[in-house]
C-alpha cells in the first residue's frame, strides 16, 4: 500500500499524466505495445496471482460468488488484453486532433483540437482484465489514473499494475501516472477531489455504481445494470434465432451485455415456436422465469421483477402481442443498455432501431457484440448509459475533451457601444 494520502496520489497522476501527454506519437505507441509484451511474458506470473485470487473467493462466504466468473483470468484472455493494447497502439492519434478551425478576423486563427480529460478515477469489481483494459485506453489518450479494484481481485489487480507501470520507466514518466488504490478507506477522500479529479466511472453492480453517484461531485460515467432484452419477432427465422439468444446468455453471462430478458411475440406461441426457442435455452442449460403472461401461459416460475440481472444462466421470458408493445416493455423494464430485435423483416427491423432508445440497439446479431473491442476500439472503460459525454461502450474518444487554441498576430480586442466585442489588429 502507498504510503501517500489520496489525494497526494490524485495531484501526482495529473503531473505524470502531462509527462505522458509531452511524448511522441510513436513513444506512446512503442510503450503499449511494450505493455502487450510484458503481459504475454509474465502469463504465468499473473496466471498465478489470479488463482490465489479465485482461491480466497471461493472460499470467502462474503463475497458473491457469481463475481468468481468474472474474477477468472486465462491464457486466451491475456492475449485478448494483448492484442487489444495493440490495436490501440495502431490508432491514429487522438490528442490534438482538429475538430473544427474558423478565422475570427483577418490573422487571427481558432482551431478546436481534441485533449486529454485530465486524471481519471475507475472503481470496478472482480474483474482484473479491466485493469488493463482501462491503463491502455489512458495511455493512449494521455489521461493519469487512478484505480480502486475490489479486495476479491487484489492479487492480480497488484501483479498486473506491476507490469504495466514497469514499462514507464523507459520513457520517462512516472509510475504514478497510473496509481493503483489498495485501501477500502480512501475511496471516500477520493469521492471528494472533485478539484483534483475530472471524471469517475464505476465499473461493478448496481449497489457500487449507486453508491459513488450518491456520494461525489466529481462527474460520474458508467450504468448500474444491464438489463438486456432480446425481442423475438413474428417474422422469425427460428433456427438462427436459437443460435443468437443462446450466444447472447451464455457466452459470458455475467457480463452486462448479456440477455436477461427474451420477448416473444405471441403469434409464435400460437404456432408453437416458442418451444424451439425455450428448449434452446434449457439445453444450454438456462434456467427459465416467466413475466405476468408467460408464467400463466408456459407454466413458468414467476420471476422475481420485470427488471432484473441475474448474471448467470437465468432469464426472464414474456409474451408480448406487437413489436409496440416490446418496446413499451423494454423502456419500462430496460436498463437503456443493449436491446435486439431478431426478425426476418427488414422494415420491422429498421423501425426497432430507430424507436429504442437505449445506447446501442441491434438486429439479428447477439448482445454480446455491446463490447468496446468488438465494436473495434481495442478496449473500454466500461459501458454509459448516460445521455452526457459518452453513451454505449466507452474508448478512446469518450476519454476526450476539447480545447480552444488561438494563433494571432499582434490583435486586441475592442467592446463595441452595444457590448459586441470586436477583433481589432494593432
Amino acid at each position: 500500500m502507498s504510503s501517500l494520502s489520496a489525494t497526494e496520489q490524485a495531484k501526482r497522476a495529473r503531473v505524470a499524466s502531462r509527462q505522458l501527454q509531452s511524448l511522441a506519437t510513436a513513444q506512446r505507441d512503442r510503450l503499449l505495445e511494450n505493455i502487450a509484451n510484458a503481459l504475454e511474458k509474465h502469463e504465468g506470473k499473473i496466471m498465478q496471482a489470479n488463482e490465489e485470487d479465485i482461491l480466497a473467493a471461493t472460499n470467502a462466504p462474503d463475497i458473491d460468488q457469481n463475481l468468481i466468473a468474472r474474477l477468472k483470468l486465462s491464457g486466451q484472455k491475456i492475449k485478448n488484453l494483448s492484442d487489444g493494447l495493440r490495436a490501440l497502439s495502431a490508432m491514429e492519434e487522438p490528442i490534438g486532433k482538429l475538430v473544427e478551425q474558423t478565422e475570427i478576423a483577418n490573422g487571427l486563427e481558432l482551431s478546436k483540437v481534441t485533449s486529454p480529460l485530465g486524471v481519471l478515477l475507475i472503481i470496478f469489481e472482480s474483474r482484473p482484465d479491466a485493469l488493463v483494459q482501462i491503463c491502455g485506453l489512458c495511455v493512449r489518450t494521455g489521461n493519469g489514473l487512478l484505480l480502486k479494484g475490489g479486495k476479491e481481485a487484489s492479487n492480480s489487480n497488484k501483479c498486473l499494475h506491476e507490469i504495466i507501470v514497469k514499462e514507464f520507466d523507459a520513457f520517462n514518466v512516472d509510475r504514478a501516472c497510473v496509481s493503483l488504490i489498495t485501501g477500502r478507506e480512501e475511496i471516500k477522500e477520493l469521492l471528494g477531489l472533485h478539484d483534483v479529479i475530472d471524471l469517475c466511472i464505476p465499473r461493478g453492480g448496481n449497489a457500487l455504481v449507486t453508491y459513488i453517484q450518491n456520494n461525489t461531485k466529481i462527474p460520474v460515467l458508467g450504468h448500474a445494470d444491464g438489463v438486456c432484452h432480446v425481442y423475438c419477432d413474428k417474422d422469425l427465422d427460428a433456427e438462427k434465432a436459437c443460435e443468437i439468444i443462446v450466444d447472447s446468455k451464455t457466452d459470458y453471462c455475467a457480463a452486462c451485455n448479456a440477455m436477461e430478458t427474451l420477448l416473444i411475440h405471441e403469434d409464435l406461441v400460437k404456432v408453437n415456436v416458442h418451444e424451439t426457442l425455450l428448449g434452446a435455452l434449457k439445453n444450454a442449460g438456462v434456467e427459465l422465469f416467466g413475466g405476468d403472461r408467460a408464467s400463466k401461459e408456459l407454466s413458468l416460475p414467476l420471476c422475481e421483477k420485470k427488471r432484473l440481472e441475474y448474471g448467470r444462466f437465468a432469464c426472464t421470458v414474456e409474451i408480448v402481442k406487437s413489436m409496440d408493445e416490446a418496446i413499451d416493455y423494454i423502456h419500462a423494464n430496460g436498463s437503456s443498455h443493449t436491446d435486439c430485435i431478431l426478425t426476418i423483416n427488414p422494415l420491422t427491423a429498421e423501425q426497432f432501431l430507430q424507436r429504442v432508445d437505449s445506447a446501442c440497439v441491434f438486429a439479428n446479431c447477439s448482445t454480446r457484440f455491446s463490447d468496446g473491442f468488438r465494436f473495434g476500439y481495442g478496449a473500454e472503460v466500461g459501458v454509459s448509459t448516460s445521455r452526457i459525454h459518452a453513451r454505449g461502450p466507452v474508448g478512446v474518444d469518450g476519454l476526450l475533451t476539447t480545447r480552444c487554441l488561438m494563433r494571432g498576430h499582434n490583435q486586441s480586442v475592442k467592446k463595441r457601444h452595444r457590448g459586441g466585442i470586436h477583433a481589432q489588429e494593432n
